[in-house]
């Protein structure tokens, strides 16, 4: 614009020329000239900023959390499908956390990210319905996506096809409101935090948080193809910063792929698992560092739950050693239900509160398990091409780099993603530029037309199938191996189970050829008693906030199979003209509803795990990447993506076997919330230690507390004033719960506190919290402490 203004300028200065343009000069009359030149000034101006003021409208930020965690007792844990993974405890708290972008007078989107196994159809319904009689159409279907992070130490039961809700005896009401209601809550905390602000960008490789579990059905892909990546998994992490003009950081999301298996299938703790605990150190860390004082320091060692609340204490004397012992066990009392503590950070409301999400990626053939996958009884390194321990699967279990503790296998991969979000977090630059868009569509992918490529150049019209399940997925996989004599890359199945399969439901001709080479074991996609068994109509999503893509898929895509969606709608985007080479696409798995795998054509002939668990078909592949071109090609195109297919809302139809808790009870002369294992008399721990006491309690049932706390740990401030310093959100306090004989009225609850090395010193007890239900009335709410004892 400058250079233009000084041509003009010249021109209008000089005499005409016969080799200037006969349109400004010969004839024309300075007037003319000079109205001309304006003219051309005020095009090239115009030029000059409308780009950059259509590509950069100011955003509204908003962040939000909610608690989702759900039952923590009887219910089986959604993900290992092992009957026998029923909830007993908290390790840590599951949460839903939102981030919604808008522009200030135009389109906006929520990305909601869960600590759980999988988004839910149902669930998803269940809130835009929630969300619509709030807001009306402001927050739909097409720009509201809903992520989860693969825990599968979550509770289950909150899916709507009977496949997935099998080993939780069906349909669980109390796991499906409190994800309903957890997501309702973010989004509502995100909406209200709206304010202007920034978005910036930024990616990078972290190279020891997952391997791929299935190494020979990679290999099976092109070699042209493998040639073009360093590595057979994933190692890019893409973050997104949020920043607040008035604020500052406001929180983060970043998409990275490992499952979240870190915790085996014999866990029993409630866990967020390897991203669940990032998400919490990350937060943490920036309560500590970020929200204070914009700084940028990654603390050492381990990062707290909590802010420390109260001083060091002076040193440890006999004198604090007996005011320690002058504290015995409360006994349980009775209080109200409005006197359960909140979770400590909640009570912090005066400071800013930061939103960090680990969203989950194309994770389907990566595991945390770094270290490798070995026999058990012997130790040595699994068939390569079965995982298998002398022909069984039931031996072959990866090895997480905390091996044999898988809770320290889950928080080294945790804070392995924890430490690359914050270097991307400290160094992101590239701020998001651009508008705001999104499509999305319903497919039915068990009888889609796609064009495929022949091996002549020519392409071909194949189908996808009807939903199956192949022999190699009752093998499960490294991370949880399955059962029987069943075994990854199975492409024939065998006699026997066969004959069970046709009992239940056999497949018919077409279905069989249609799924080659897969053996189907079930052929969920016609089974339809009492309901539908598995998904057929699935939403595909595009979400853009600039230069950022989001893919959101509803299933776990392996390596390759994401990196080809991936690089195929890159390639629509930048061949429009409206994208240039720094696009950032991400793939985020397991949004809105759930559908299990999407290999490559060449992984799926291989029928590992994987492969046998992709329903729909060899071409299921294909049939996402042909969808999503049409997506991205409207979204360049500014036009919409009719569709006339809804997937079916099953919520009046849904059976659900586990009872209820009938009545909660003591032995004689007991008291809920009396100590029934205190920690021992005058005693001192020194950090690093673990604190345990044991109550009387009853079933979490009862009320799951949500936004509260099973377990405390308080800090004696003084002589009189307890502060509460740790509760069940904690990484260092876990609750556990268990019954005195099965199906007996009778339970405990044990605290077991590991003393972080940066506690203050000084004079500390457990408290617990609790409610119990009567066999007549209302449930009854409880606490009680244990005997105080001194930390050095």
């Amino acid at each position: 614009a400058l250079a233009s203004s000084l041509v003009c300028s010249n021109f209008l200065m000089e005499p005409p020329s016969s080799s200037r343009c006969q349109l400004l000069h010969g004839s024309a009359s300075p007037t003319i000239r000079r109205r001309l030149c304006l003219f051309l000034l005020l095009l090239v101006l115009q030029s000059f900023c409308s780009p950059a003021l259509s590509a950069s409208p100011p955003y509204l930020v908003g962040t939000g959390s909610y608690d989702i965690t759900g039952p923590a007792a009887d219910v089986n844990m959604m993900g290992y499908a092992n009957a026998e993974q029923i909830a007993a405890g908290i390790h840590f708290r599951l949460k839903a956390r939102a981030f919604i972008v808008a522009e200030t007078d135009g389109r906006r989107v929520v990305f909601v990210n869960l600590d759980a196994c999988m988004a839910s159809q149902l669930v998803t319904i269940k809130v835009l319905e929630r969300l619509k009689a709030r807001y009306g159409d402001l927050y739909n279907e097409n720009n509201v996506a809903i992520s989860g992070i693969h825990t599968h130490a979550g509770p289950g039961g909150y899916l709507q096809y009977v496949v997935y809700i099998v080993t939780s005896l069906g349909f669980v009401r109390q796991s499906f409101d409190v994800i309903v209601d957890g997501i309702e809550q973010s989004i509502i905390e995100a909406h209200n935090n709206l304010r202007p602000g920034k978005i910036f960008v930024n990616k990078g490789d972290l190279l020891d948080a997952g391997v791929n579990r299935s190494p020979s059905a990679y290999l099976n892909n092109p070699a042209e193809e493998r040639s073009k990546y360093q590595y057979n998994v994933d190692k890019e992490m893409t973050l997104i910063k949020f920043v607040g003009d008035e604020l500052g950081p406001i929180g983060s999301f970043n998409w990275f792929a490992t499952h979240g298996t870190s915790m085996s299938n014999t866990n029993s703790l409630i866990s967020g698992d390897n991203k669940g605990a990032a998400a919490r150190f990350m937060e943490d860390w920036a309560e500590e560092n970020v929200i204070p004082n914009q700084a940028a320091h990654v603390s050492s060692g381990h990062p707290r739950r909590v802010s420390a609340l109260v001083s060091e204490s002076n040193e440890i004397t006999d004198d604090l050693i007996r005011l320690a012992s002058s504290y015995k066990a409360s006994g349980g009392r009775q209080i109200s239900g409005s006197s359960i503590t909140r979770r400590i950070r909640i009570t912090q409301q005066n400071k800013p509160k930061f939103v960090s999400a680990f969203c989950q990626s194309n994770c389907g053939d990566v595991s945390p398990n770094v270290l490798g996958a070995f026999c058990i009884d012997t130790g040595l390194p699994c068939d390569f091409n079965h995982s298998t321990c002398n022909g069984q699967n039931e031996l072959c279990y990866g090895r997480g780099p905390g091996y044999p503790d898988e809770f320290e296998s889950t928080r080294i991969i945790g804070n392995r993603q924890f430490l690359k979000a914050v270097d991307l977090f400290n160094s992101a630059s590239e701020e998001v530029q651009g508008k705001v868009d999104y499509r999305h569509t319903y497919l039915d992918f068990s009888q889609l037309e796609v064009n495929v490529p022949t091996s002549t150049g020519g392409q071909q019209v194949v189908k996808t199938c009807p939903a199956a399940m192949g022999f190699g997925f009752a093998a499960g996989t490294t991370d949880g191996p399955g059962a029987f004599d069943f075994k990854q890359g199975d492409n024939k199945g065998n006699a026997f189970w066969m004959l069970v399969r046709d009992v239940i439901r056999p497949p018919g001709p077409e279905q069989v050829k249609c799924q080659a080479p897969k053996p189907i074991l079930l052929d969920t996609g016609e089974m339809k008693v009492p309901y539908d068994w598995a998904p057929a109509i699935l939403p595909i999503q595009i979400i853009r906030i600039g230069q950022l893509v989001i893919l959101c898929v509803p299933g776990e895509f392996t390596t390759m199979a994401g990196r080809r969606l991936r690089d195929a709608v890159k390639d629509v985007l930048t061949n429009s003209g409206q994208f240039d080479n720094n696009i950032h696409v991400v793939l985020a798995g397991l949004t809105n509803t759930y559908s299990q795998y999407i290999t490559t054509f060449e992984e799926y002939q291989m029928q590992r795990y994987e492969g046998a668990s992709t329903l729909y078909g060899p071409h299921t592949l294909s049939a996402y990447i042909q969808g999503f071109q049409r997506l991205a090609t409207a979204m360049v195109s500014n036009k919409e993506v009719p569709t006339n297919l809804q997937p079916p809302d099953l919520l009046n139809r849904q059976i659900g076997l586990l009872p209820g808790v009938i009545v909660d009870e003591t032995p004689p002369g007991v008291t809920f919330g009396d100590v029934s294992s205190d920690v021992p008399a005058n005693s001192a721990f020194r950090k690093g230690s673990i604190v345990n006491a044991t109550f009387y309690s009853a079933s979490p049932r009862n009320d799951l507390l949500t936004e509260g706390t099973f377990a405390l740990v308080e800090k004696l401030d003084g002589s009189t004033d307890w502060v509460p310093v740790y509760d069940d959100d904690d990484w260092s306090l876990r609750f556990k719960w268990s019954r005195s004989l099965p199906l007996s009225p009778s339970s405990f609850a044990t605290l077991e506190w590991t003393i972080p090395e940066d506690a203050p010193s000084g004079v500390y007890r457990l408290r617990h919290f609790g409610a119990s239900k009567p066999l007549v009335g209302s449930i009854h709410y409880f606490t009680g402490t244990s005997s105080a004892f001194v930390v050095r």
